[in-house]
């Protein structure tokens, strides 16, 4: 069994951080946060806030989101797996 450098705490920019390393108050001001960023898309349907939220406690819990804390900027935020694969640092 291998895991990865981001699973295992660190990468070169940033450390992978599993929801359940956050308080609830804090993971869920961070969900809505990225829930509520500019261009943020969900198609042509108009979704609640709470929908929102459930949507992306969802996609942590499958693996399709990760939080990431920046060690430079000091922050943490949601990036979507593909998004992440897909970006040349891998951040």
């Amino acid at each position: 069994m291998h895991d990865s450098p981001e699973k295992t705490g660190s990468s070169s920019s940033g450390v992978e951080l599993d929801p359940e390393q956050l308080s609830p108050g804090a993971l869920r001001g961070l969900v809505e946060e990225y829930v509520s960023r500019e261009g943020t898309d969900y198609g042509h349907a108009d979704w609640s806030l709470e929908e929102k939220v459930t949507q992306v406690y969802q996609q942590l819990d499958r693996g399709e989101a990760l939080i990431v804390f920046d060690l430079e900027l000091e922050s943490a935020s949601i990036v979507a797996v593909s998004d992440r694969s897909t970006s040349p640092a891998g951040t």
